[in-house]
């Protein structure tokens, strides 16, 4: 009686360790395609993305380098001051999305353009996304608005 009730709480133990298995690994397979990485500039340009890889670009867009096309059609380039990345995208661009200002942009690599599907608006014009200002420090063109004055 003793061994029978030992061996059947290792069976429901081993049960629940296979279901706790299948479970991450089906949680893990059904995220695969909504992680979304972030990129610098630099980052792109020194290892491409696969094709097809959805990815977000975050930098300053570059002075001088906004195009507006036909309808809702805009390009620009992102920069992180040791490198840049063309853009393009077609929709309604942020309130406060402007050239010299931070972005971040989602979207893909199609025949050396990044072509995005979203602009991620700013809070304010003060700020920044995290990873924009960790990969402008390490580029060191980072200047912290609180040290500049502004």
């Amino acid at each position: 009686m003793k061994g029978l009730k030992k061996q059947r709480r290792i069976q429901v133990i081993a049960l629940a360790f296979v279901a706790l298995a299948v479970s991450v690994g089906l949680i893990g397979y059904a995220m695969r395609d909504g992680i979304n990485f972030f990129r610098s500039p630099a980052q792109v340009v020194s290892d491409p993305p696969r094709a097809g890889e959805v990815f977000r670009l975050g930098g300053l867009v570059e002075e001088g380098s906004l195009v507006r096309g036909q309808g809702e059609t805009v390009s620009f380039a992102v920069t992180d001051g040791a490198a840049k990345v063309a853009v393009t995208y077609t929709g309604v661009l942020p309130d406060l999305f402007a050239e010299g200002q931070g972005v971040v942009a989602m979207g893909e690599m199609t025949g050396g353009t990044f072509t995005a599907s979203e602009i991620l608006a700013k809070h304010d014009e003060t700020y920044m996304p995290a990873e924009v200002i960790d990969a402008l420090k390490e580029q060191g063109t980072y200047v912290d608005p609180a040290a500049a004055g502004g």
